[in-house]
């Protein structure tokens, strides 16, 4: 899953960049809110992290702007504007969710993992095509009843393919939803990755499930 972090504070925004990509999201940074209105003109994310007191356009402001836009992307408001007056407004300019500054990682983690659940109702806390399972909340992977252990990046991976099973992915799409901005597709990365998990999740199993389309993609199925 990809996030954009939106916040001019470059400690604040790097520790959360940090943290999150040790979880397995890639993050995109935007030090102000012309940026980040930018950035998500011309990429897709799955969620925002947004602060309010930001040069050029303010997050209350670039909140109503964006749903005003059609763009419903879940945001997470983070900020140092704790009164209740002020969360109110945050809420009802359009965000998801409202986290006061000083803040806690994990619980930041778990209002991440939150509003993405509610991104897609059809995910609880578990993805699973056939015997093949994913726990959203605990990382853990089995097939078969067999617990599979993956990096991070593999984890990350093997999540978007899951999330996506049936549906042939391009190089493309993976990169915009797997790894940041600035990662280099000209590379080979992703098929690495790719030969990774293949070695992991359809070694000892008759029944390949990742699969190469020629000239397109990945696909993930039964």
């Amino acid at each position: 899953m990809r996030i954009l972090v939106i916040e001019d504070e470059v400690k604040i925004a790097q520790f959360v960049k940090r943290g999150l990509k040790e979880e397995g999201y890639a993050v995109d940074i935007a030090s102000d809110g012309e940026e980040g209105h930018f950035m998500l003109s011309s990429n897709e994310y799955d969620a925002i992290i947004l602060d309010l007191m930001l040069p050029k356009i303010d997050g209350l402001t670039l909140c109503r702007t964006l749903r005003k836009e059609g763009n419903q992307t879940p945001i997470i408001m983070l900020t140092a504007k704790d009164t209740v007056k002020d969360k109110v407004k945050g809420l009802d300019s359009g965000a998801d969710d409202y986290l006061p500054k000083p803040f806690a990682f994990e619980e930041l983690l778990a209002r991440v993992r939150v509003v993405l659940r509610k991104k897609d109702s059809r995910v609880q806390t578990q993805l699973k095509v056939d015997e093949l399972c994913l726990d959203l909340l605990t990382h853990k992977v089995t097939r078969g009843g067999r617990e599979i252990e993956l990096t991070v990046k593999e984890y990350a991976l093997l999540e978007y393919l899951m999330r996506n099973a049936g549906n042939i992915v391009t190089r493309t799409m993976i990169s915009e939803h797997v790894w940041d901005i600035n990662f280099d597709t000209f590379t080979n990365v992703i098929d690495v990755y790719i030969n990774y998990l293949r070695n992991k999740i359809d070694s000892g199993f008759s029944d390949k499930m990742i699969h190469t389309v020629r000239g397109k993609g990945y696909l993930l199925k039964k």
